[in-house]
């Protein structure tokens, strides 16, 4: 692997004596507390514990290790569908950076995200956040903007209603809001920096969605794979206060034509059998479902090692 970043690499487990010598996979991720981090963490586990040797290597954000994984400097990385789509056409912040070797892995579990506000605060919808000071900038993470951009929309707004705070990427901005610098901070359900939150503030508010078919073609015109996905109250979602709607869109397992069949191969068995392990690493993992790994995923397309394996359990269909 020839791609370094300036986080100290981590390994996860232990291999066999006679996986020792094999070959070691990277799998690239966002910095600790993020849910790529996160779920990159419980994949390399579970990749470990079955004999495939990995080790994760965070940066920053997908900006960054996309192309270094569409370039083959490591083999695999976590990420949403959308923007691993920009990357492969060389759109929107990905714009004159064609990346036309990358390829999928598998469908996952979808991320699930929200505005996140303090739980004793009186924003109790999106509309609450006009005027209020609000994270903003993502330099270093631009997939975020489009989302908050999505999420305003449902509430007639746009970024320009917020008192902007600049921050350079998703675990910055909960920095910022717990640090009393913003009124709200978005991220994923049940990452490890909400947690975080949620304990320093005493407790958080997630702003939900009315699920209509207004406010799912609002969200669409900024984030085309969105969707509106029903969330209820409980130990690992801090800051769902009542069953509702929230936004969500497609988590992916992706890498490139510079790897391997056999170890893409390995990785997407690693996956479909090892449910229970993801699962011990990361609960979240709670809501994968292996037998749909293969979907919808256009213009992306799925590694010939993972259309190998497909092939081999019924769950292939040309």
């Amino acid at each position: 692997m020839k791609f370094h970043v300036a986080a100290a690499v981590i390994a996860f487990g232990l291999a066999s004596a006679g996986a020792a010598q094999a070959q070691t996979v990277g799998i690239a991720t966002s910095n600790p507390g993020s849910i790529f981090h996160n779920i990159g963490s419980a994949v390399a586990n579970a990749a470990n514990k079955a004999g495939l040797n990995a080790t994760i290597q965070p940066a920053t954000s997908p900006n960054q290790y996309i192309p270094a994984v569409a370039s083959g400097d490591i083999e695999f990385g976590v990420a949403n569908l959308q923007e691993v789509n920009y990357a492969l056409e060389g759109r929107e912040w990905f714009s004159g950076s064609v990346n036309p070797d990358l390829r999928l892995v598998a469908l996952i579990m979808p991320l699930k995200e929200a505005i996140f506000v303090r739980a004793d605060s009186d924003i109790r919808t999106i509309a609450d956040l006009k005027g209020k000071p609000m994270v903003d900038g993502y330099t270093a993470q631009q997939t975020i903007l489009p989302q908050l951009d999505a999420m305003y929309a449902t509430a007639g707004l746009t970024r320009a209603d917020m008192r902007p705070v600049q921050v350079p990427s998703v675990v910055a901005g909960a920095d910022a809001f717990m640090a009393g610098e913003s009124a709200g901070f978005i991220f994923a359900h049940s990452a490890g920096k909400v947690r975080e939150a949620d304990a320093a503030v005493g407790g958080l508010r997630a702003l939900p969605i009315e699920n209509t078919p207004e406010n799912l073609a609002a969200v669409r015109k900024f984030w085309p794979v969105a969707f509106f996905t029903r969330m209820k109250p409980g130990k690992n979602n801090p800051g769902v206060q009542e069953e509702a709607w929230f936004l969500a869109y497609p988590q992916i397992v992706f890498t490139s034509t510079h790897a391997s069949e056999e170890d893409v191969y390995k990785m997407t068995k690693v996956l479909y059998e090892n449910k229970d392990a993801l699962v011990q690493t990361f609960p979240p993992f709670a809501a994968f479902d292996p037998k749909e790994m293969v979907g919808e995923i256009a213009p992306s397309e799925y590694h010939p090692g993972a259309i190998r394996f497909y092939k081999e359990v019924g769950l292939w269909k040309e």
